[in-house]
């Protein structure tokens, strides 16, 4: 461990008691989509040279969502970013050794539950930012993950889980596309994320089924092939099906 950071860590523990509900912590996988490739949001410590999740606590005043939301926001700099709570983490062991070198009373030593978010954003929406603990802050390909620390893999391969799964009754690709876009364009996501190649004829006929989608009088132009359809999604149906469920599965 760096000096800088053995430093930093010392001297806000005490501070950090004051603040925050002990022994409670939020982790979020933000997933980002460029358009061909899922990456996820990944921060790693001063000197070290594995990468985690971008995480905090939670202010003694504060609700868990509320809390979520404020700490995504302060590391990526986006605003409106879907956020789903799917799992909690509580194991022995899983984060207290990360720092082995320091005193046992140490804040970000203690055991930690933490409740883990997966979130969605368009990957040219974020800015990601480093706070006082880390030096780099970045999207990573999720099918070339770098070495992460704690359990911080085993979170994001459940929160790619549960995308998947979540992907058979709600709506995916508002918070990841940008707001035109086109039909191969959506269905590539969807590959992406559940790692299979789809059928373009039933992905199409889906869908439309779903009334999300509203066909805009406009093409994509530029390449060699038809320029294909603009489509952009009906937001009041959209968060209709968020809501209710699509009832579908792929």
């Amino acid at each position: 461990m760096s000096q800088k950071l053995h430093d930093i860590l010392l001297a806000e523990s005490e501070n950090n008691k004051d603040l925050y509900l002990p022994h409670i912590s939020i982790d979020s996988v933000v997933f980002g989509f460029d358009g061909e490739n899922l990456h996820v949001l990944l921060t790693s410590l001063i000197g070290k040279s594995e990468w985690m999740l971008p995480g905090g606590y939670v202010f003694k005043e504060e609700n868990i969502n509320s809390s979520a939301h404020r700490i995504l926001q302060e590391r990526t700099g986006a605003e409106n970013i879907f956020l789903s709570q799917f799992k909690t983490y509580g194991a022995t062991q899983r984060s207290e050794d990360a720092f082995t070198e320091l005193p046992e009373d140490l804040w970000h030593k203690q055991r930690y539950i933490s409740i883990a978010y997966y979130a969605l954003t368009r990957y040219d929406a974020v800015n990601p930012r480093t706070d006082k603990y880390s030096d780099s802050c970045a999207w990573q390909p999720v099918e070339q993950l770098p070495e992460i620390m704690m359990d911080h893999k085993g979170i994001i391969e459940d929160a790619l889980m549960h995308l998947r799964r979540d992907l058979n009754y709600k709506p995916v690709g508002l918070n990841l596309l940008p707001q035109k876009f086109t039909m191969p364009e959506l269905q590539r996501l969807y590959e992406i994320i559940l790692d299979k190649s789809l059928n373009r004829g039933n992905f199409y006929r889906k869908m439309t089924r779903y009334n999300i989608l509203e066909k805009l009088n406009e093409t994509r132009r530029g390449g060699a092939h038809k320029a294909p359809d603009l489509y952009s999604f009906n937001l009041e149906n959209y968060n209709v099906a968020l809501e209710n469920g699509l009832q579908e599965s792929w």
